[in-house]
């Protein structure tokens, strides 16, 4: 686990700038969900086109985590979240996506440093719920998010996805708190 710590300590984030390759990021997006890919779950950050990551990015803060000169995690944070109607989320919650791990840093913990990020920033933007979906059938990723505190509120339908979404909803804190 040292290895993992050194890695993580190694790594710095930062807010993708305009020197940055949207080329590189979709990249890491691919290779991040492959597996999901692989086994049926067509996430969209698995196929997305370039121009679709640079839409989605620039819908919010993109944040970048690199090793070195190599990307290897990316985090897009969005609050408040202007939700689909009828999608079951609370007016004012915000919100992420593209949250990307290179499957080489997989379980060292950078995973959970984009999502305390992201959190952070939802709450620091004004929102004091977090609200994501993912697939139903993603059943490891889930559970990844329920034991960091998120719950099922509800179901999803995306066009650009093969499954249905499990809406999942955490309450962060009061919004604009230290």
């Amino acid at each position: 686990m040292e290895a993992a710590s050194e890695l993580i300590r190694g790594v710095m984030v930062r807010r993708l700038s305009d020197g940055d390759s949207v080329e590189q990021l979709t990249s890491l997006l691919h290779r991040s969900y492959a597996g999901h890919a692989a086994a049926g779950r067509l996430f969209f950050a698995s196929y997305q086109s370039v121009e679709d990551t640079a839409h989605r990015a620039g819908q919010g803060e993109c944040w970048l985590a690199f090793r070195g000169d190599e990307l290897v995690g990316s985090v897009t944070v969005v609050a408040p979240y202007a939700a689909p109607e009828a999608y079951p989320a609370p007016v004012g919650a915000g919100t992420f996506w593209q949250l990307a791990v290179d499957p080489e840093c997989r379980g060292t913990g950078l995973g959970q440093r984009l999502l305390a990020l992201a959190e952070a920033r939802i709450v620091a933007l004004g929102s004091a719920q977090a609200v994501i979906d993912t697939s139903t059938e993603a059943v490891d990723l889930v559970g990844w998010y329920r034991r960091r505190g998120y719950a099922p509120v509800g179901s999803w339908r995306w066009g650009v996805t093969n499954y249905e979404s499990v809406v999942l909803l955490k309450e962060l804190g009061r919004a604009g708190r230290g």
